[in-house]
């Protein structure tokens, strides 16, 4: 008989922990089927897992779709709270040690409103980054990214080869970046007068 208090007889078993898909902001989703559970759909954190909690009788197809949709709104609702500057401080030290082996040690980060045509900049001779206020609201990964674009920097001046292979440890470094060209794609459209009624 199984110790795990969650896998009782009669409740029927979890889905394994699962590498999430690119958009996901944690390291593992694990869905949890139940029985009593009819309609509903709900997702919270749980360290670095994102739990699901779907209806036992949900297809493959379904439970993928509902996994897919609690993710986007998780990550809507953490994107709606704004980090302080000592927040994205830990926050880089943390990507540097999961991605970079703690190797890069900004002394500063901070969001500055004077950067309107970049995201992000840094001076590696003081080891200060600075992020732009426009990406607050933005989801989660994506302002990861851009720290951790900017921590590379402390490591290696410039854009070449080197410093793009460090960032490929990053596995939503394409989705960040299509993300923000999206963003400075839609500013540069026209704005469409809204229609006006008679």
């Amino acid at each position: 008989m199984s110790a795990d208090p969650l896998h009782r007889a009669g409740a029927p078993p979890r889905t394994p922990t699962n590498p999430p898909p690119n958009g996901s902001g944690t390291s593992a989703i694990e869905v949890r089927r139940s029985t009593r559970r009819r309609r509903t759909v709900s997702a919270y954190r749980e360290g670095d897992r994102t739990v699901v909690l779907i209806p036992a009788r949900m297809s493959e197809a379904e439970e993928q779709r509902w996994v897919s949709v609690m993710l986007d709104k998780l990550a809507a609702q953490e994107s709606k709270r704004v980090l302080g500057d000592a927040e994205l401080t830990a926050r880089a030290e943390r990507l540097s040690g999961q991605y970079f082996q703690g190797r890069a040690r900004p002394a500063s980060v901070r969001w500055v409103t004077n950067q309107n045509t970049r995201w992000g900049s840094c001076t590696p001779s003081e080891g200060s980054i600075r992020l732009s206020h426009r990406l607050q609201g933005m989801p989660e990964y994506v302002v990861d990214y851009v720290l951790l674009h900017e921590l590379a920097h402390l490591l290696v001046p410039g854009h070449g080869p080197r410093f793009w292979r460090l960032l490929e440890a990053y596995p939503r470094t394409e989705r960040a970046r299509g993300y923000l060209e999206g963003v400075v794609a839609a500013d540069r459209l026209p704005h469409v007068p809204g229609a006006h009624s008679e």
